[in-house]
């Protein structure tokens, strides 16, 4: 089972019918691995209303340039990052473009939502953009 981590908190995992990118077609909700190309995805991005980008590790952050990508193309579905992510990861997940995280619950419960929802006001916390202001 898994949890999904937004700004409000948890809620349960996704119950959507999800296909891998290889077998896509016509559905409304992908998922990615973290070596996928999204451009794929070019010109059928308005009929898809999830896409889920798997981490396969927390320390691989190649995800995070697939969502920032999806959003430049003009994305504007639900976009989650899927695997084993941190609460430490969570303001620059959204700050990328992710809506929230699919983690599993072994995580969740290790990892309670508060120590999520402490980094949800992620723009409070974007340093970089307070230097620049």
């Amino acid at each position: 089972m898994t949890v999904i981590v937004t700004d409000a908190g948890f809620l349960p995992g996704t119950q959507a019918e999800i296909v891998a990118l290889a077998d896509f077609t016509d559905q409304t909700a992908v998922d990615l691995a973290n070596t996928d190309d999204p451009t794929t995805l070019a010109g059928r991005l308005e009929l898809i209303r999830l896409i889920r980008v798997t981490f396969p590790a927390f320390n691989d952050g190649r995800a995070f340039t697939i969502a920032r990508r999806l959003r430049e193309m003009g994305y504007k579905g639900q976009l989650l990052a899927k695997g084993p992510v941190i609460a430490d990861q969570y303001a620059m997940l959204r700050r990328v473009g992710f809506d929230g995280a699919e983690i599993p619950d072994d995580l969740a419960a290790r990892q309670p939502a508060d120590q999520w929802q402490f980094r949800a006001d992620w723009r409070e916390h974007h340093y970089q953009a307070r230097l620049r202001a």
